[in-house]
């Protein structure tokens, strides 16, 4: 009995969390009920696929329906087969995310930055399914599709106001609300790998035979690719602002601020870490073929595609942190000057 001890541990903890999620949405609910997102027009078609819309919300609106992601995330988590330390990650950012959106966390809350917050359709609520039931467990992976799609998408966004507020810190001269909200930047970061293999804990098969092609035409408009994501843009936007506000080299910010070298390597090498495991998600669900996105002419797969995202980014990264990919700098700055 002591070999099952861990899974029913797990099993508790996560449907005590999804419980008390359910209980914060119960009360944010009261003060004021949620936006109905299929109201809100899709900006993009990957907005409508995976049912996100972006809208101002107050601060009560932007937490329920942060805390709404997070109560089906954490509901489809008491029975999808991710891996502990992904689990332990994903957990992490939901519970800065609730901290985030209700305004709990030191040098967090309605008045440490803005931007859109995802406003998520309904999606069908998962439920376990009866031995045999096939139709059931497909609606179990589809749902789960959307679902860890969401929870990502809510850490993108959360983690673009981070750094953006680390940013304005910086330049106001605030250092330790500036390291605090690298690290809540750094939590989230953490959790887009986690969330994306949330969503691909179902069957590559299944993948590859029912859900790739309602992402491609006659399905969509267009293939649906990652670029289109808005909340990921914004983070690599404030990624982008951040960097030019702290350009020094690991080795020069090191000597005048150990702390913030320390906290700005650990949000790069969590960066570098999402684009790494990126390229091994997608190996695992679709081998060497071309993404849906990608031109019949292009000469790489999506795997190499990626692969060559996570290089250039290493390379941009390779001087600024501690454990830099100096091989792969000096090889990306032979080709440019080549």
């Amino acid at each position: 009995m002591a070999t099952h001890a861990r899974p029913v541990e797990r099993s508790v903890a996560l449907r005590q969390a999804a419980a008390v999620a359910g209980e914060l949405v119960a009360a944010l609910s009261a003060l004021a009920p949620a936006v109905a997102g299929e109201d809100v027009p899709a900006e993009s078609t990957s907005q409508s696929y995976f049912r996100v819309r972006e809208v101002e919300l107050s601060d009560q609106q932007a937490a329920l329906h942060g805390a709404l992601v997070i109560h089906r995330g954490l509901e489809d988590l008491c029975e999808a087969p991710l891996s502990g330390g992904d689990l332990a990650l994903e957990v992490a950012g939901m519970r800065q995310a609730v901290l985030d959106l209700t305004g709990a966390a030191p040098g967090s809350g309605p008045d440490s930055g803005s931007g859109p917050a995802p406003v998520p359709d309904p999606v069908p609520p998962v439920a376990v399914p009866e031995p045999g039931a096939a139709a059931s467990l497909e609606s179990v992976w589809s749902a789960r599709w959307l679902i860890g799609h969401q929870v990502h998408v809510l850490f993108n966004v959360c983690a673009a106001v981070a750094v953006a507020d680390a940013t304005c810190h910086l330049r106001d001269g605030d250092g330790d609300t500036a390291l605090r909200r690298l690290a809540d930047a750094a939590v989230y970061v953490r959790g887009f790998p986690a969330a994306m293999n949330h969503a691909s804990t179902i069957p590559a098969d299944y993948y590859m035979a029912a859900i790739r092609q309602t992402m491609a035409p006659p399905s969509t408009d267009v293939p649906l690719s990652g670029r289109q994501h808005r909340g990921y843009k914004l983070f690599r936007a404030a990624m982008k602002d951040l960097l030019s506000a702290v350009p020094d080299s690991y080795e020069h910010l090191a000597a005048r601020d150990p702390e913030l070298a320390e906290a700005r390597g650990a949000l790069l090498e969590a960066d570098i870490v999402d684009g790494e495991r990126h390229v091994t998600l997608a190996y695992s669900m679709v081998h060497l073929r071309r993404s849906i996105a990608q031109r019949p002419e292009g000469p790489d797969n999506a795997v190499a595609e990626l692969r060559l995202m996570r290089h250039r980014r290493a390379a941009q990264y390779a001087p600024l942190i501690r454990f830099g990919d100096h091989y792969i700098a000096d090889a990306v700055a032979g080709l440019r000057h080549s």
